[in-house]
């Protein structure tokens, strides 16, 4: 059936050729050639960044828990402070309702990040990942994260 809007087609013109879709699998696979390489090998890289947005996070509602509390949670009470009332000393007063993050972080690698406040100076906190690995120093994706406040 033909109309305005329908053009009529003769039976040359019914669908593609096969070398029309041999044409098009071919610029489609040199496409992926020149792109896939460059995806494939970055999934650490792509963890290592996840890892330093996760840290700053973390460091954010560690600040804002300060303010409504007067302090960081202690080494003991750890991150968890964060999205659970501490029951242990110091008791925040001011701790809020909806908690400062959903759940306790885990690192990019399924890690829990390291926390301790006081620092060794005696002030702040510091947050670590150890990185891909899991131990401590290391170069690469390897290498760890660490992010301090005061």
């Amino acid at each position: 059936m033909c109309n305005a809007l329908t053009p009529a087609r003769g039976k040359d013109e019914a669908g593609l050729t096969l070398i029309e879709m041999i044409v098009v699998l071919a610029i489609i696979a040199l496409i992926a050639a020149l792109i896939v390489p460059n995806v494939i090998g970055r999934p650490d890289q792509a963890r290592v960044t996840v890892a330093h947005t996760d840290l700053r996070t973390i460091a954010s509602a560690l600040k804002i828990y300060r303010l409504d509390n007067g302090d960081y949670p202690t080494t003991e009470q750890g991150l968890a402070a964060l999205v659970h009332r501490p029951t242990s000393a110091p008791v925040p007063a001011n701790w809020s309702p909806q908690g400062y993050l959903e759940q306790v972080p885990v690192d990019p690698w399924g890690r829990a990040y390291a926390y301790t406040s006081p620092t060794a100076n005696g002030s702040g906190f510091q947050i670590t990942s150890l990185g891909k690995d899991g131990k401590p120093g290391g170069d690469g994706v390897d290498q760890d994260l660490t992010v301090s406040g005061l």
